[in-house]
């Protein structure tokens, strides 16, 4: 059963969420202030949603001290959000924000999400293959017969999510979220360009075509 940690200082915000995750099968963990949040630890929560306006430690400031700890997602609930506030929050360690008021369906869809990101993350092989192609996930290189093949980070991500998911075919929108994250913001048409200067680099380098069309729909890893 995941564990999911509540750090809200409002205690009717933190038994309406415990009341509602305990029904959706997880076990809830509740502090009221940063001091409990990090006594808590200890736990080894699965997921942390997190306000942002404590009385004793700034949200983001006890994320950061949360990251030193363990590596688990961090969800932000904030009353209101600037983008410079969004920009802050994920360099400060955070993944994802979802602002109050919520509706507890979009929450549920949003932590059940990214427990299954977290959770293919910790069993995924640091290596793939496909063909003579080799693609170190922790080094975020590819390289055939030796040769490297550059590729821009979000080129990577693109190549990455195809190659861990081979002969699924997804659209645009899903290829967006699996490389960018489920609450990207942005256009999806990118990944239109993005998987053409994927395929033309792969085929210079190998004279194949791994990714493959199809049409109305999108796009799958066929090797």
């Amino acid at each position: 059963m995941y564990k999911i940690l509540i750090v809200d200082d409002e205690e009717m915000m933190t038994e309406l969420l415990c009341d509602h995750l305990q029904d959706c099968g997880y076990e809830t963990l509740a502090a009221g202030n940063a001091r409990e949040a990090l006594a808590l630890l200890q736990r080894q929560p699965d997921l942390i949603l997190l306000d942002i306006n404590m009385p004793d430690m700034d949200g983001l400031e006890l994320c950061r001290s949360i990251r030193s700890h363990i590596t688990c997602p961090i969800l932000f609930l904030p009353a209101r959000i600037t983008e410079q506030d969004k920009i802050n929050g994920l360099q400060y360690g955070g993944d994802d924000y979802i602002t109050k008021p919520f509706s507890l369906n979009e929450l549920s869809a949003r932590i059940a999400a990214h427990l299954r990101r977290d959770e293919r993350s910790r069993h995924r092989p640091f290596v793939l293959t496909a063909e003579g192609l080799l693609v170190d996930l922790t080094q975020r290189s590819v390289s055939c017969q030796g040769r490297e093949i550059p590729f821009s980070r979000r080129e990577f991500d693109i190549l990455e999510f195809l190659m861990t998911n081979a002969n699924q075919v997804f659209d645009k929108e899903r290829i967006y979220e699996g490389g960018w994250g489920y609450d990207a913001e942005g256009d999806s048409n990118v990944v239109k360009e993005h998987v053409r200067k994927i395929r033309s680099k792969l085929r210079e380098m190998t004279g194949k075509d791994y990714i493959e069309t199809v049409w109305g729909v999108g796009y799958k890893w066929s090797r």
